[in-house]
């Protein structure tokens, strides 16, 4: 019996081809780099040097992937945007605590590396980081043969920002009269998947062209929003101003219940619906109060302040609408009144 010779590139784990891609991606990592990013030739042990002129700083860390949207990712082969949306759903939440991202760690799973996937995966990550103004420090990508599907992979991300100690947004202060403000969101970003897979893929075609000759895995591949920019903005302009931030992920508009339940938040209105909402509940069958507590409705980001006034020239500035959707009131509850929803 001739005896068998194993090597870790014959159990498949290619080696070689993880220090190649690594090699390729190296110098478009670096280009997210701060000042504050140390760095040797090992590589090992990622390391960020606190910055300076914090009097009392807390470090604020928050870890996410991108649940089932991974899926349409797999079906459509398209990749370069999927690390865009793991950015988000990290530095999102980071800066709901008014904490500003330092530094990004990724992790990237799959049965067999393949380094033009890999490398359309970080151009997505670098791009988000460069959004969230954050810097790519380290990552993980890890080959498990026999453990994941064929062409699949699994994605973790990892933020860590910071904020004094006496600026960190917890929600207490809101209070009744102040104003709720809706961030517009690009679509259903990177929530409620397993639902919107069950829902719309057993009626329609993943390539079939809908709202403008758009291919529907494109619309639900549109990448999830960073808020980074003008959230840290206003809060450094106006400090004194906001009570609460809002990042509308999982359980969406109960989130603001979440926050503070002490008070209520009545919503008078809405930022304008994207369709592809309207598509889901009409397919699904989905109740009103069902699609609020599911998905983010148009509205990406909510901000609870004493004023408006910051909301001037939002638009021009960012790209996208901002505006004053409801108030707190003393109901302990989520009022939907355009759509006649109460949230408890």
């Amino acid at each position: 019996m001739k005896e068998k010779k194993f090597t870790y590139k014959k159990a498949g784990v290619d080696i070689d081809a993880a220090d190649k891609n690594q090699k390729l991606i190296k110098h478009m990592i670096k280009e997210t780099y701060s000042k504050n990013v140390l760095h040797d030739k090992e590589g090992l042990g990622a390391m960020y040097q606190i910055p300076s002129g914090y009097k009392n700083p807390v470090l604020v860390s928050g870890t996410d992937g991108v649940g089932t949207k991974l899926k349409i990712a797999f079906l459509m082969d398209k990749h370069d945007t999927i690390g865009i949306d793991l950015v988000a759903m990290c530095a999102n939440d980071i800066i709901r605590r008014g904490a500003k991202p330092l530094f990004f760690m990724d992790y990237i799973a799959t049965g067999k590396l393949k380094q033009h996937v890999v490398r359309e995966i970080i151009k997505g990550i670098i791009k988000g980081c460069r959004q969230a103004q954050c810097s790519l420090i380290g990552g993980e990508t890890a080959q498990m043969p026999d453990f994941y599907k064929k062409d699949e992979y699994d994605l973790s991300g990892f933020c860590t920002g910071i904020a004094e100690k006496q600026n960190i947004i917890s929600g207490k202060k809101i209070k009744t009269g102040d104003k709720i403000i809706g961030l517009e969101s690009t679509g259903i970003h990177s929530n409620g998947f397993s639902l919107v897979r069950k829902v719309l893929l057993s009626e329609h075609n993943i390539d079939e062209e809908i709202f403008n000759s758009k291919k529907l895995g494109e619309i639900l591949l549109t990448p999830t929003r960073i808020y980074v920019k003008p959230i840290l903005e206003i809060l450094d302009e106006h400090p004194e101003v906001i009570s609460g931030l809002v990042h509308m992920t999982g359980s969406a508009y109960n989130k603001l219940l979440r926050m503070n339940p002490e008070v209520g938040y009545k919503i008078k209105k809405l930022l304008k619906i994207p369709k592809i909402f309207d598509v889901i509940q009409k397919y699904g069958s989905i109740s009103g109060k069902e699609m609020f507590s599911t998905f983010n409705m148009g509205i990406g980001f909510m901000i609870i302040a004493r004023n408006s006034d910051f909301l001037e020239g939002f638009e021009e500035k960012y790209g996208y609408k901002a505006e004053v959707i409801g108030v707190v009131d003393d109901s302990k509850k989520v009022r939907i009144f355009e759509k006649e929803i109460e949230l408890i």
